[in-house]
């Protein structure tokens, strides 16, 4: 099994947190968002995903051919599918439905605006100044934090949904963890904060930060 990814990359970040708790062994294979004009526009890799994203997973299916995986929450939902300890999402339909919407919160409404190939186009093809940009980024960034925020407060304990972990806590932390990078204001949301710092306390968080990655820089 291998990981095409980036340290820095909230998507593949995301998909390292679910590896670590699922204790599955991937090879880390570094696809640099930036050197060189951006690697992931390259031949080689575009040959795997079209979309020229991170992450990417390669496996083999379960007749032994190479499966080839885009978009991190479909790579998540696969890893939880083929190995079910430590499951990532609840039992009931209800319960694994409040999960989905506060990982979606994140995962479709926040991260895909604010993404390096989003703020790119806003500077070069729009020429958007450097100040308005991070206005851009803080606006959906407070959007869906807020209301975050508010679904914390009916559903969280320890983490984003009662006491055991899931993937709207693999989807929070990246986010937040960019949020911090851009200098986001998050005093408005104590129980992002709170369950933030409870998951980082956990090694198959901290394993996974992106300081902590072989290409980081």
């Amino acid at each position: 099994m291998k990981l095409y990814g980036y340290w820095r990359s909230s998507a593949a970040y995301r998909v390292r947190i679910a590896l670590n708790y699922k204790g599955v062994i991937a090879e880390q294979l570094s696809v640099h968002l930036v050197k060189n004009g951006g690697e992931q526009h390259q031949q080689q890799y575009t040959a795997l995903n079209a979309q020229e994203l991170v992450p990417t997973l390669v496996t083999t299916d379960e007749d032994g051919r190479e499966l080839v995986l885009t978009q991190s929450l479909a790579i998540i939902e696969y890893l939880e599918d083929m190995h079910t300890h430590n499951p990532l999402l609840p039992q009931s339909a209800s319960d694994k439905a409040i999960v989905r919407a506060m990982s979606l919160t994140v995962a479709c409404e926040v991260h895909p605006l604010n993404n390096l190939k989003v703020l790119q186009y806003l500077a070069a093809e729009l020429d958007i100044s450097d100040s308005a940009k991070a206005s851009w980024y803080h606006n959906w960034v407070h959007q869906g934090f807020a209301a975050l925020e508010q679904q914390l407060e009916h559903y969280s304990g320890k983490f984003c949904f009662g006491d055991k972990i899931t993937l709207a806590d693999l989807c929070l932390v990246p986010q937040v963890y960019n949020a911090e990078r851009f200098k986001v204001d998050m005093t408005p949301y104590p129980n992002i904060v709170r369950v933030n710092a409870n998951c980082l306390a956990e090694q198959v968080f901290i394993d996974a930060i992106p300081e902590n990655q072989h290409d980081a820089t």
